[in-house]
């Protein structure tokens, strides 16, 4: 895979005790370095103007202002440092990058992932939230559209958390699809079954909350039944995945138990969506908090586009995934 990096994004200092700490890039670092047929990018930051394109001016501004004056605390789980400006409008950049790579044909072997930090999904128009200052993936997403690069854009969301900020951005929007799999409940509390967009938006999101304990059965039964169907009726041209791989069985702040492979036939899964579609296909970094499962996630969407086979999973989906998967497909099929 082609791997969007800076260590710019180093720059961004949570502190000691943080989760969404430097040392997640320097641990994915260190793990792709045992793999081979990876390659680093470094992409140019985003511009003002790409960023106020989803967020509000004022928001910005205040950001701008805040982390110049040496940062602080956001709110209680938002970090910012004076680096924090750079690093934010770097992390942006990333996913615009990969979203213009695979628009360009980039795939197979040189697939784009945007390994950027700080993550975005939950950052919304006019503030900061849950890690994030800038929506990486909406940055990425409304740039291939205002350039004409693509029609249509779809985003799925396999972070454990869901991702209100990418939701609330487009959810009026009738050129953007966001479907997202992730812990009923937890952080920020969104992502009801019944939030499916409005107005020109009206079912182009789709959320599919799974109880604790979920595994990669149900990750798969949910893309299989409903979120691939879904994408295939909506045809776009471009497929972000928010990859977050905090729904690891061994992530520190999640309950889901996916396991490493289970990412290997996620990643299996959507490079056949995309190979359907005729759309573009890249990936921009969310949440993992654990760093040995983040690394080891990530080796392993890397090694699928290297040729490795993922090990089929032989667990049955639980009977609440089942009955969910119902539900989605008699609201969006």
């Amino acid at each position: 895979m082609q791997f969007g990096y800076s260590d710019t994004c180093l720059d961004h200092d949570t502190g000691d005790r943080h989760p969404e700490s430097p040392d997640r890039l320097r641990a994915i670092r260190r793990g792709l370095q045992k793999r081979h047929g990876v390659e680093y990018v470094e992409a140019t930051p985003a511009s003002r103007s790409a960023v106020t394109a989803v967020h509000g001016e004022e928001y910005v501004d205040e950001l701008e202002a805040f982390c110049a004056d040496g940062g602080g605390n956001w709110d209680a789980d938002t970090v910012a440092c004076e680096g924090t400006w750079d690093a934010a409008l770097t992390s942006a950049g990333l996913a615009q990058w990969a979203a213009v790579e695979a628009l360009n044909g980039a795939d197979s072997r040189s697939t784009p992932f945007a390994l950027g930090r700080p993550p975005g999904h939950h950052a919304v128009a006019n503030d900061a939230m849950g890690f994030c200052f800038f929506n990486n993936v909406a940055v990425a997403a409304q740039t291939a559209l205002a350039d004409g690069l693509a029609d249509s854009v779809a985003i799925f969301d396999w972070d454990v958390h869901h991702g209100n900020g990418t939701q609330d951005i487009f959810y009026d929007r009738e050129d953007v699809f966001y479907a997202s799999i992730h812990e009923d409940g937890l952080f920020p509390g969104t992502g009801d079954l019944d939030e499916t967009g409005e107005g020109a938006g009206e079912g182009t999101t789709l959320n599919a909350p799974l109880g604790a304990g979920a595994g990669d059965a149900d990750f798969l039964h949910v893309v299989d039944e409903a979120i691939a169907p879904a994408l295939d009726a909506f045809d776009p041209d471009l497929l972000l995945i928010s990859a977050g791989f905090d729904a690891h069985r061994h992530d520190p702040i999640s309950r889901m138990r996916v396991s490493s492979e289970g990412y290997a036939l996620l990643t299996d899964r959507v490079r056949d969506i995309a190979g359907g579609l005729d759309a573009g296909l890249g990936f921009v970094l969310e949440g993992g908090y654990g760093l040995d499962t983040l690394s080891e996630g990530i080796g392993m969407v890397h090694e699928t586009f290297d040729g490795r086979q993922p090990v089929d999973c032989e667990e049955e989906p639980d009977d609440a995934t089942v009955e969910l998967v119902e539900t989605l497909r008699s609201t969006f099929l």
